[in-house]
């Protein structure tokens, strides 16, 4: 059984505030450490129930939060940037599953640390019509390889979101959102426990592989900026719906690689620090 993870920071068991999950941060290097051993529980729950490979994918901010030394010897890490598909990238149809660690609601939503992808530089994000953010994504377009998630952890609103997106996911809340930059947390030896003991249990039945994808999608994303969006009308195939916001239409995962282009020009063009 081949499992793929995906690690984002802001979901990680413990942290709350930009100074958590930033390089540079007061507590940055104490966060990576936390955001390895959430990834550790899911790798050993995955062991326990039979996986012989395991992909981690280092899916936050720079890429390069999880130190090698500190990962679970089972698993290969991909780490670093830039990526073609992001915080998929590496995921092919030849996995069996798909575990999201540290996960975070959407922008616009009463979540710890909750953004989508750029801080605040993105406004909102729309798949198909349905407002979507990072998990959403996630999964639509895990599901277009042929994929399916299994399991996610974050705060109790990204449970929620995913609850919302996609009811088939078992998730783990790790912490319990107060504000955007305070929750409540789970004791860590009980949070690490309740990922180890869910992914266990998920991948320890059959599960059913999505259905084939082969209907073109439409992505829509508002951006802080007006710059961002006139830059981005450069791209073939990218159309304005008012002066701040585009829409491509395409196959997933093609338009989630798009996605990742999209947001280098805006990195290019603003030099805003996220969570402000």
């Amino acid at each position: 059984m081949r499992i793929y993870i995906t690690a984002d920071m802001e979901g990680v068991t413990g942290l709350v505030d930009a100074e958590d999950v930033q390089p540079g941060g007061r507590d940055y290097e104490r966060g990576r450490l936390l955001m390895a051993e959430d990834v550790n529980a899911a790798v050993r729950g995955a062991l326990a129930a039979g996986a012989t490979d395991i992909m981690v994918n280092d899916a936050h901010g720079p890429m390069r939060n999880l130190l090698p030394e500190a990962l679970h010897p089972a698993a290969r890490l991909v780490r670093g940037r830039p990526k073609q598909l992001g915080m998929l990238e590496g995921l092919t149809p030849e996995h069996d599953a798909v575990i999201c660690v540290g996960y975070h609601a959407r922008a616009g939503a009463l979540g710890v640390l909750s953004h989508s992808f750029m801080g605040h530089e993105i406004e909102d994000m729309w798949l198909d019509g349905r407002p979507v953010g990072e998990i959403g994504l996630a999964q639509a377009t895990a599901a277009a390889v042929g994929v399916p998630v299994a399991v996610l952890t974050g705060d109790n609103s990204a449970c929620a979101e995913t609850a919302d997106w996609d009811p088939s996911v078992r998730t783990v809340a790790v912490k319990y959102a107060r504000d955007r930059f305070a929750a409540e947390l789970r004791p860590v030896a009980e949070a690490r426990a309740a990922i180890e003991e869910a992914v266990t249990a998920c991948l320890s039945v059959p599960l059913r592989a999505p259905e084939a994808d082969t209907a073109p999608h439409t992505l829509t994303v508002r951006w802080q900026s007006s710059s961002v969006a006139s830059t981005l009308l450069g791209i073939p195939g990218v159309t304005a719906t008012d002066s701040r916001t585009v829409r491509a239409e395409g196959l997933l995962p093609d338009l989630y690689r798009l996605f990742g282009v999209w947001m280098r020009v805006a990195t290019s063009l603003t030099n805003q620090p996220p969570y402000c």
